[in-house]
């Protein structure tokens, strides 16, 4: 080392220093999630381990009595239960698997360089925003057997149209399809973020080794959209378990019993002033939608592709 390197040397000129880390402490991520916490205990986790507590009394609104676990021996026993279980399955695989299946169609359509594309967009998740009650108002007078536009417009063709909601065979299966109708457009925009955020290289790889859009679809939508579709997943059949408002609008479980589900006769419980036992129906739905959700989404989740 010379003379001068070593004098520079010596100021600390020509030489990096290790940078000192001081991390400074600030109080804002602490106390920041405050609200929300409160927010959210106030709203979800008090009435929830209410729920389990008055889930196992015999209460009205002045008074509690404890009498352990007899309200699940009740709802147990009740017949409309089974019945009403097997109803909300089929809803719930019925309307999320159609939902899957428009919405992933309509998805790579509404992307395509077609014209009018923003409108259709637009047409798409409009129902989205109209009421639940409104929408099953309205197709309760459109599906009516005798006076509705359905089955007037299929007896011009010479179709004659069925008892919609009136015939316990095809009950169920209008409502759900409703429900299909006014939910698809979330899908839909759900699997259109995942689609425009796959890079288009893979695109443009594709077509210089001539695939055709067929094969871009299975070989390149299908795999890196996983997440899109996970979500579309869980959110439809969280909506199709836990459906009520719907149902109710349109045939309020009936004819008879054939279109009830567990939200419905809960809800009927309610109105007969069982609450105790109404109350323990929640805790069973909402056991019951953990039991099936939880595992479904760590299974779907664990294959998804990562870019």
């Amino acid at each position: 080392m010379t003379t001068i390197e070593a004098q520079r040397a010596h100021r600390g000129e020509g030489t990096e220093l290790p940078a000192r880390r001081t991390r400074k402490r600030s109080p804002y991520p602490s106390w920041f999630y405050l609200p929300a916490a409160l927010i959210y205990g106030v709203l979800f986790l008090v009435p929830t381990f209410a729920s389990f507590y008055f889930s196992l009394t015999r209460w009205t609104i002045f008074d509690s009595h404890f009498i352990g676990f007899d309200n699940f021996v009740n709802f147990f026993r009740e017949p409309a239960l089974v019945s009403g279980l097997t109803h909300t399955l089929v809803y719930a695989v019925v309307t999320s698997g159609l939902k899957v299946v428009l919405g992933l169609l309509l998805a790579v359509l509404l992307t395509s360089q077609i014209v009018g594309r923003g409108y259709l967009r637009s047409v798409v998740f409009f129902p989205v925003l109209v009421s639940t009650i409104g929408v099953g108002l309205t197709f309760t007078v459109l599906m009516n057997p005798e006076r509705g536009l359905i089955n007037e417009s299929l007896a011009v063709v010479g179709i004659q149209g069925p008892g919609w909601l009136t015939d316990p065979s095809y009950a169920l299966l209008s409502v759900a399809l409703v429900d299909v109708w006014k939910g698809v457009g979330l899908a839909t925009l759900i699997f259109i973020a995942g689609i425009v955020s796959i890079p288009q290289e893979y695109f443009e790889a594709a077509r210089v080794d001539g695939a055709s859009p067929t094969a871009s679809f299975f070989k390149i939508v299908l795999p890196l959209a996983r997440p899109a579709t996970v979500t579309v997943v869980i959110l439809s059949l969280i909506g199709g378990l836990r459906s009520f408002d719907l149902i109710w609008a349109m045939t309020r479980g009936g004819p008879g019993f054939t279109s009830d589900v567990i939200a419905s006769v809960i809800y009927k419980q309610y109105q007969a002033g069982f609450y105790g036992l109404s109350t323990a129906g929640n805790v069973i739905l909402f056991l019951v939608v953990t039991a099936i959700i939880l595992p479904l989404y760590w299974f779907l989740s664990r294959k998804e592709v990562e870019l």
